[in-house]
């Protein structure tokens, strides 16, 4: 299978939400939350993903993940990752019961497609504050893409994760795991980075953004990914988004999405005039109104 048939069976099997000017989603990807040992790259960044959450939740939006939010390669286990980052899931819980949280499975958590997976690792997560376990995300489905649609019918917005137009990533999978867990991951203590990941090597970066963006002027939707890592907004010649990653040096990106337009925005540390840090909301550039693409 081809890596545009593979994107069009994603499409084909892609759970629908309503986009309309009152709906307000905000996209994260590539959490890869991990058990909190030197490989967890989201642990520096938690403390930003906490205030973005909170500042989401309460301005009333809807939180999509794109998949790769657990780091499931290079940990066999999902109960340390949760209980590492109980208060993430903890906030992530909150958006569930209120009908506000949805997520598309990646390839490095690949595994959430089973409903026997999610149905074991997802039901319940313990709560420190309460000291008992409590409602996680209950009965949820992990999709392979969601579509926004347009109810306007101009515009649909097609998000998946993006690993589909890498054959090692996708079909082989398994392979791909077997050695980032057991060959890439213990090199990459040494130095030497992992040439399968989109997110490390150059060349696969712009080859998988070449086959996502081609598919989406192909099929005239706008198409919003993860797996590299880039944060992309995109334009009418190349309607190609990208929510960037959580595990930037850098800070955190993500795509809100509200009166019809998107808008990249980085969540980073900054220092008030009287010295004290704080979290930063910068938008990066204006936001992109869905009709431009048209």
């Amino acid at each position: 299978m081809s890596a545009n048939s593979r994107i069009t069976n994603a499409y084909e099997n892609a759970f629908c939400l309503p986009l309309n000017p009152s709906s307000k989603y905000v996209l994260f990807s590539d959490c890869h939350r991990g058990t909190g040992r030197s490989n967890d790259n989201f642990l520096k960044n938690e403390y930003l993903y906490l205030a973005a959450l909170k500042y989401y939740f309460s301005h009333g939006f809807t939180y999509i993940e794109l998949g790769d939010g657990d780091e499931l390669w290079e940990n066999r286990s999902m109960c340390p990752i949760r209980e590492m980052h109980a208060q993430s899931f903890e906030l992530l819980s909150r958006f569930y019961a209120k009908h506000r949280f949805y997520a598309v499975y990646g390839n490095h958590d690949i595994t959430k497609r089973s409903a026997h997976f999610s149905g074991r690792c997802f039901s319940s997560c313990f709560c420190w504050q309460e000291q008992c376990e409590i409602p996680l995300f209950p009965e949820i489905t992990f999709y392979p893409g969601i579509i926004l649609k347009d109810c306007a019918k101009r515009k649909d917005l097609f998000l998946l994760h993006g690993h589909q137009s890498d054959l090692l990533n996708s079909t082989f999978w398994r392979l791909s795991r077997f050695l980032v867990r057991y060959v890439w991951r213990p090199l990459e203590s040494l130095g030497i980075p992992d040439p399968t990941s989109a997110a490390k090597n150059h060349t696969k970066k712009n080859t998988t953004e070449k086959k996502l963006s081609a598919w989406a002027k192909q099929h005239e939707l706008i198409l919003i990914a993860g797996h590299t890592h880039r944060p992309v907004i995109g334009n009418r010649t190349s309607p190609y988004c990208n929510t960037g990653s959580c595990v930037s040096p850098a800070g955190i990106t993500a795509i809100e999405i509200e009166n019809r337009c998107m808008t990249l925005i980085k969540w980073s540390q900054g220092t008030r005039s009287d010295m004290c840090l704080q979290v930063l909301r910068e938008p990066l550039g204006s936001p992109l109104c869905i009709d431009d693409f048209l």
